[in-house]
């Protein structure tokens, strides 16, 4: 008679013969998700760069340790941190749609050919979200939200005669702000208070703005 073992799959949590495992949850696929900027080159083409992403790196913080000297010993604490940039790849259509499309906010940063530039940084910025999807048409596992943003590198693919791989454009982008948000954009998980063992929220406004749902210009 055939036995189910899928139940024994997991991590042992307990030394004793026969204690609890923690079972195995699924991860999320590298290739289940998708690319939504805001104010990036003309207003109206927003999709452009959706449907021709390659690959972007998810955003990471650091927060440099600040030393304490007193007598005997050392102690740290966690300095003013910083967002590190992120990487968006593109391919490079026939039809030139994502190349005017980055050379027309590389524009808007500055203009190369009358040499001028905006007054300020709101007149250029965009704003960039990284939605993690389940599969199916809908349903969103999580978002980061980047506020403030701005090509600060963009990369041009060499051309080859032995390669019959397409062509990609790669930018660099430098955000102000990251947001963090759960499933479907309604769980915030950061910025917010945290959570403490009896799962009361601690000090602060527990509904920050969505931003899903508020105007991103």
């Amino acid at each position: 008679m055939p036995i189910n073992t899928l139940s024994k799959f997991g991590v042992p949590v307990e030394q004793a013969q026969g204690g609890t495992k923690v079972g195995i949850l699924q991860p999320k696929p590298k290739h289940r998700f998708r690319v939504l900027v805001t104010n990036f080159g003309p207003r109206n083409a927003q999709y452009e760069l959706t449907r021709q992403t390659q690959s972007i790196s998810r955003p990471s913080i650091e927060y440099p340790p600040v030393e304490v000297h007193s007598y005997n010993s050392r102690a740290y604490y966690a300095g003013k941190h910083s967002w590190n940039e992120v990487q968006l790849t593109v391919r490079d259509d026939i039809s030139n749609r994502v190349t005017r499309l980055v050379g027309f906010q590389i524009q808007k940063q500055l203009n190369h050919f009358e040499q001028t530039g905006y007054p300020a940084g709101s007149n250029y910025k965009f704003s960039t979200r990284i939605q993690i999807l389940d599969g199916g048409n809908s349903k969103m596992l999580e978002e980061w939200f980047l506020e403030g943003c701005f090509l600060s590198r963009v990369e041009y693919d060499t051309m080859e005669y032995s390669s019959s791989e397409p062509t990609m454009i790669t930018m660099t982008i430098r955000y102000d702000n990251a947001q963090y948000w759960g499933e479907d954009g309604f769980e915030v998980l950061m910025p917010n208070a945290p959570l403490n063992f009896n799962d009361q929220l601690i000090g602060i406004e527990t509904t920050p703005l969505n931003p899903r749902t508020s105007n991103l210009v």
